[in-house]
């Protein structure tokens, strides 16, 4: 304990004190001392490695199953299918084990900075991302035990109920909001409450638990601003969905059984398919140096997440027939794949100065916070790097006034300049000339912020191999507010005036709430705070959230856009499913994370009953 203490008081005093080292003239330089906080992860984690990595000799050749990636999703499946005693269970991860600092909630953008990020960008796009470095906006996705959940913020967000009715409405049979609460409720140990808990839509006896994160007082404020506008306080986790809530949060784990094998650092170069009888037989991975083989007498679960699932499908010989044969990839199965991708999207530039300071950044210091986290695991350690709170709003592009077209995040402690510029600055790509005229003027006067995400967005993109080589990175195209009538863009507009009425109330007016209106180089062209100029900046200063979905899209065999069916077997290919975020077939008012895990409990459920073992 002493061990774990010591190490998290030296990273975060690393993270937020520059030494003296890098001071040049009184001028902190970032860049040194973002290379010696990369270094020093990259460090931990390759210790982690080392003592926790499972040796590459230590497994058999054949399982009954086959679990590609540690996500969200695959962490269940693998869990649950390890219930049957008589079933073995291989779970393959390229990433590296965590470590005590992986589980710290206020660290993970911190992670995004080492090698448990994949590091992908999205392809240069004219008109978007343009204060970003070479006008690329970054895609992380986690690469570790426990995928993208090590480096984002494990925010728990079920979604809107009318998602998961338009699912079915599709034809994809089994995934109404009826049909999808059950496995919901499985997987959750709510520790939210009597008041929350005790209720239909919520169980205390599963193995993931849900709570509230930390929180500084002006949270309040953003909720009480919320009903002077006329919103409610809700449990965004029931039907009664719109309005304001504080953030329900999450930390999840792989139950260890005799019959699942976890193998970590192995790298799934491609799935085995008979080519006669187009069933999945195995998989070949890389570990150690060495290449592999191993076999699957049921299944191979790909649960790879939204980037590397199709990746894996096309390279294994399922996707466009096109792209696959200019590659020279022998074909499987012609299918749709990485052809449909939706993203959400969020402006991160809104920042709101206030008279106060509402939790000092010291408290990170503090001898009582430090053993709230480690003793307890409560107290500013589980602040969420600053995410509080969120809203559920329509601001009229959508005309059920009961479905949301924009989730509001409150962060409670300050804006991009929170962390000095050091981490989230870098982790976007946000160029320095940027951030220095921008946010550095206000790194040490008390803040506030709200992002704006759309969730539902007209604008769509595509994914595609770079190569035929499984180590190079595939190829994304977000194609974000290309949308013919400009809807994106005017939501985004609507949701920044919504935010700016809410900075105006009187809950926030008792900090003194104003708006930061320094401008953002490139649109000072436009008057401050006039639609043009909300234009220019959000087309500017907008990035990913990690919510990826529809790759390997689902839907029945008649949907020309599909990849797997209800039951998430990949159309045309014997014994081999796909379960993560990228078969989710419409856009999701939800953070991805959640819906991924119920995805897994309801695949176990699905594989099971296909087994004759449910």
């Amino acid at each position: 304990m002493a061990l774990i203490s010591t190490t998290i008081a030296l990273v975060i005093t690393q993270f937020l004190v520059p030494p003296i080292s890098c001071y040049n003239h009184g001028v902190v330089d970032y860049n040194l001392k973002l290379n010696i906080i990369t270094e020093q992860l990259g460090n931990l984690a390759t210790t982690a490695q080392q003592i926790l990595t499972i040796n590459s000799e230590n497994f058999e050749n054949n399982y009954d199953f086959i679990v590609i990636g540690s996500g969200s999703s695959g962490a269940v499946i693998a869990n649950r299918l390890s219930e049957i005693p008589s079933w073995r269970i291989l779970l393959l991860e390229t990433g590296k084990p965590g470590n005590s600092l992986t589980k710290i909630p206020i660290a993970a953008p911190v992670f995004q900075l080492t090698p448990y990020n994949w590091n992908y960008t999205m392809e240069h796009q004219d008109g978007f991302c343009l204060a970003m470095k070479d006008q690329i906006c970054a895609w992380p996705r986690g690469k570790a035990l426990g995928g993208t959940t090590v480096i984002n913020y494990m925010i728990y967000t079920r979604g809107n109920p009318k998602d998961y009715n338009k699912w079915a409405a599709k034809g994809n049979d089994g995934w109404s909001y009826e049909e999808v609460l059950p496995y919901f409720l499985k997987s959750e140990k709510c520790n939210l409450g009597r008041d929350i808990c005790h209720s239909p839509y919520h169980n205390t006896s599963g193995h993931l638990s849900v709570e509230f994160p930390f929180k500084s007082r002006i949270t309040d404020a953003f909720l009480q601003a919320g009903q002077q506008l006329g919103e409610k306080i809700v449990d965004y986790n029931t039907p009664d969905f719109m309005g304001f809530a504080q953030i329900q949060a999450n930390i999840k784990f792989v139950n260890s059984r005799r019959n699942l094998k976890v193998v970590t650092s192995a790298r799934v170069t491609k799935i085995l398919i008979e080519p006669k009888t187009k069933r999945a037989y195995g998989v070949m991975f890389r570990k150690g140096g060495k290449n592999f083989i191993v076999r699957a007498s049921r299944e191979v679960i790909l649960s790879a997440g939204t980037f590397n699932s199709p990746q894996l499908l096309m390279l294994s010989g399922i996707g466009p027939k096109e792209h696959l044969e200019s590659l020279k990839i022998p074909l499987i199965k012609n299918l749709p794949v990485g052809q449909v991708l939706y993203d959400h999207i969020a402006y991160l530039g809104l920042a709101f100065t206030i008279n106060q300071t509402v939790e000092p950044r010291e408290a990170l210091f503090y001898p009582s916070e430090l053993f709230n986290w480690v003793l307890n695991g409560t107290g500013v350690y589980t602040s969420l790097a600053g995410v509080e709170a969120l809203a559920y709003i329509n601001t009229g592009s959508i005309p059920d006034p009961k479905y949301p077209d924009i989730e509001l995040i409150f962060i409670g402690t300050g804006s991009l300049q929170s962390d000095f510029g050091l981490v989230v600055a870098n982790e976007i790509r946000l160029r320095r000339d940027i951030y220095n005229a921008v946010f550095k003027p206000i790194e040490n006067t008390p803040s506030w912020s709200i992002i704006p995400m759309l969730l539902h967005p007209e604008s769509r993109g595509y994914l595609k191999l770079r190569s035929n080589n499984p180590y190079d990175a595939p190829l994304l195209y977000g194609n974000f507010f290309t949308d013919p009538g400009g809807k994106d863009l005017r939501t985004f507009i609507a949701a920044i005036r919504y935010i700016q009425k809410l900075s105006r109330t009187e809950a926030f007016q008792r900090f003194n709430s104003q708006i930061h209106d320094v401008p953002i180089p490139g649109c000072e062209k436009h008057v401050f705070d006039s639609d043009d100029y909300w234009v220019c900046a959000v087309r500017s200063l907008s990035s990913t959230l990690h919510h990826q979905v529809g790759t390997c899209k689902m839907g029945t065999a008649g949907d020309p856009e599909a990849v797997v069916d209800p039951r998430l077997r990949v159309h045309g290919v014997g014994g081999l499913r796909v379960v993560d975020s990228s078969v989710i077939p419409v856009t999701i008012s939800a953070h991805t994370n959640a819906p991924s895990i119920m995805m897994g409990e309801k695949a176990s459920d699905i594989i099971k009953e296909d087994w004759n073992v449910l």
